[in-house]
């Protein structure tokens, strides 16, 4: 039954914070869990926000290791989807948003991304993100009218990494704090655990480390559902 798991992956197109600092996907929070999907046999479509190639944050350049590894990821970046060209998101069991903190940027208030993600709700399909892929729950609304995390256990970069990395004064807003203001129900590890939360069909991670565990949580969901 694995084939037929079908993998929304969506990732961020912006690239730069501002002229001191560039910016993107967080290349280990797409790599790692997209060779996850890979290898349980799953169907994999990787969008952007904007289509094209999706901009890599400089600091998470790979290792020599890592960049054999993950060459076959590296490939699905190079020239991806426009998000608002999905035809039939409904097809998909899985929507996952990996992070980087372009995902702060051009996440929020993208209708086509409120509009995949309210329906994955809807439908009960699993919603999973890592890192700074949570901002693309901010603002969306459930059918009740209530935020999407309103009410849900979940992670997401924490204040507290964003102020040791020293951009929190340079983010539109802060993360975990957002979340929380929405009603989340957010539970954090210390800096750069590897920390993952499920509450129903909502599996999120805290940060980079926690990229292979998400994945293999939604993995071991799908296998029990």
């Amino acid at each position: 039954m694995n084939e037929s798991m079908k993998v929304l992956m969506i990732v961020t197109s912006h690239e730069k914070i501002d002229e001191q600092h560039r910016t993107g996907l967080w290349l280990e929070e797409f790599a790692v869990p997209y060779l996850e999907f890979r290898q349980a046999g799953y169907d994999v479509t990787v969008v952007s926000i904007q289509g094209g190639a999706t901009p890599i944050d400089p600091n998470s350049k790979p290792t020599p290791e890592q960049e054999k590894a993950w060459a076959e990821a590296r490939r699905e970046l190079e020239d991806t989807l426009p998000l608002d060209q999905v035809t039939d998101p409904k097809s998909y069991d899985i929507v996952f948003l990996p992070g980087g903190h372009g995902t702060m940027f051009d996440f929020p208030n993208n209708t086509a991304l409120q509009q995949i993600l309210a329906a994955a709700q809807r439908d009960g399909k699993i919603i999973a993100a890592v890192c700074h892929g949570p901002a693309g729950f901010v603002n969306v609304k459930r059918d009740d009218g209530q935020p999407l995390v309103a009410g849900k256990r979940l992670t997401a970069f924490t204040d507290a990494e964003e102020r040791e990395v020293k951009l929190d004064h340079a983010m539109p807003f802060l993360l975990e704090s957002t979340l929380r203001e929405e009603g989340g129900n957010v539970t954090t590890a210390s800096n750069w655990a590897d920390h993952i939360e499920e509450d129903g069909n909502l599996i999120t991670g805290q940060n980079p480390q926690s990229s292979r565990s998400v994945a293999r949580a939604v993995i071991r969901a799908k296998h029990q559902g």
